[in-house]
């Protein structure tokens, strides 16, 4: 029987709100140890911040992390699955899609976890799982 995504999933995951600095979401990310948040306001996901928007949408173009909001360099509209959603599904759409982690809602939409393609690893095969790598890390073609 194929593995459901609540099986591998991390629950209990913490979040930011939109109109929170950059510097807020650094220091979350700094204690908790992570790379990316999911930007949510109230039960809402509006989309997701990484430790990378940080630096190219906001340090690099001179924006002060003390006074930027989360809004202003978050990447909106998400991918994200069901937690009864089938690994080897998800784990497809992820290569395809090329990403690394997708967020996990209930069938109400509310979020009730995270997966990354770390914790797909011994759901499915290794090869399974690094054909998805293979796809995540080619550069996806240029919009014309």
């Amino acid at each position: 029987m194929a593995r459901k995504i609540h099986e591998v999933m991390t629950r209990d995951v913490e979040v930011i709100n939109p109109n929170d600095t950059l510097r807020d979401a650094a220091e979350k990310m700094r204690s908790l140890n992570v790379g990316p948040l999911p930007v949510c306001d109230g039960q809402r996901i509006l989309g997701m911040i990484t430790d990378r928007d940080i630096v190219v949408r906001a340090i690099a173009l001179g924006r002060d992390p003390n006074t930027t909001q989360v809004a202003d360099a978050m990447s909106p509209g998400i991918e994200y699955c069901f937690d009864d959603d089938d690994v080897d599904g998800v784990l497809e759409r992820m290569r395809d899609k090329q990403i690394r982690r997708v967020i996990v809602v209930d069938r109400n939409k509310k979020l009730v976890g995270i997966v990354a393609i770390g914790d797909l690893s011994g759901e499915v095969s290794e090869r399974k799982v690094g054909e998805a790598l293979e796809g995540i890390s080619e550069p996806s073609s240029p919009n014309i």
